[in-house]
């Protein structure tokens, strides 16, 4: 669980979790204002990380990933605390990863009407369908969407990307799907209601328009260096 600023939405967020599947649940506190640490204490969480310095959301989701390989974990499941997706579909993520239909799986806001029904802005949707559209083009993919937060993996995938020398901000989310894709595995995807509210994380403009420029760079280096890699062979 990569956290910041989590207070509202972290107790609710982890009751639905469901432990009779789930051996050990991560949160790493990048650095917030609030505390989201001590509540994280306070309700159980066991393995808790808190970076002195914020980090960026990419840097975030490093030491979670990083800590979870060091416990051996086998599905490494990344949920957003603040209530944004339900843990109630870990179990149907873990199980199509536990019994090899993919090594990856995504909880898809985009598929279905999660994500116009839970609330999310219609610039956001527009500007999540165009990206979307535009990466499958040049990656040669049909992912219903890139950039959703709620994300399963089979540790294997994890450990042979390298995915320590990605950025720390919102574009390493789509720097470890370009990486997945070159590794040559592929990603199963299930429809994921959501919800949008004030405690719900977000970007700003700014920030939107520098994601969306970095998720259009990660793509066209990913064609690029597909062919180049056929002009080799």
């Amino acid at each position: 669980m990569p956290a910041y600023n989590a207070v509202q939405t972290l107790e609710k967020t982890y009751k639905e979790i469901p432990f009779d599947i789930v051996d050990d649940v991560i949160l790493v506190d990048d650095s917030s204002k609030d505390s989201t640490a001590d509540i994280a204490g306070q309700i159980g969480i066991r393995h808790i990380i808190v970076h002195q310095e914020n980090k960026g959301y990419g840097g975030n989701q490093k030491t979670c990933y990083n800590r979870a390989l060091e416990l051996d974990a086998d599905i490494i499941i990344m949920l957003h605390p603040d209530y944004q997706y339900t843990p109630k579909l870990i179990h149907s993520m873990a199980y199509m990863i536990a019994n090899q239909v993919y090594p990856v799986v995504l909880g898809s806001r985009i598929l279905g009407k999660g994500a116009i029904n839970g609330g999310m802005p219609k610039y956001k949707y527009f500007a999540n369908r165009v990206l979307t559209l535009i990466q499958n083009l040049l990656m040669n993919q049909k992912l219903s969407e890139y950039h959703t937060g709620f994300r399963a993996y089979r540790a294997d995938v994890l450990k042979s990307i390298d995915y320590n020398n990605f950025s720390n901000d919102f574009i390493f989310d789509n720097q470890v799907i370009a990486a997945i894709f070159s590794k040559g595995y592929e990603i199963g995807e299930m429809t994921c209601p959501t919800k949008y509210t004030k405690e719900s994380s977000s970007i700003n403009f700014a920030r939107s328009m520098k994601y969306g420029i970095g998720v259009l760079w990660v793509s066209l280096r990913y064609l690029f260096q597909k062919k180049d890699l056929q002009n080799k062979a």
